[in-house]
């Protein structure tokens, strides 16, 4: 699989701090290998055709697969970064 950021991802990415955009990283590079893995916790966002998976407790981020490419769409914090407050 490969990995593509959004340019609001991108943008979501580089407003983190240093050790989160590492986890970030960690995250990403384990949904390329297991998308069921279990600290990801990924799952389908209700209403939608896109998932949600685990940065750590507070942080999250929000992707598609489109064949064999993840495209990350937005991260951050539970809700305000997945858009849901």
């Amino acid at each position: 699989m490969n990995l593509e950021l959004s340019e609001k991802a991108r943008k979501c990415l580089k407003k983190l701090p240093r050790p989160i955009q590492k986890k970030a990283y960690k995250s990403f590079q384990l949904l390329l290998n297991n998308p069921r893995h279990p600290s990801l916790r990924s799952r389908k966002m209700s209403g939608t055709g896109f998932y949600e998976a685990r940065i750590d407790y507070h942080n999250r981020f929000a992707f598609s697969i489109e064949g064999d490419t993840v495209l990350v769409l937005t991260l951050g914090m539970h809700d305000e970064g997945l858009g849901k407050k």
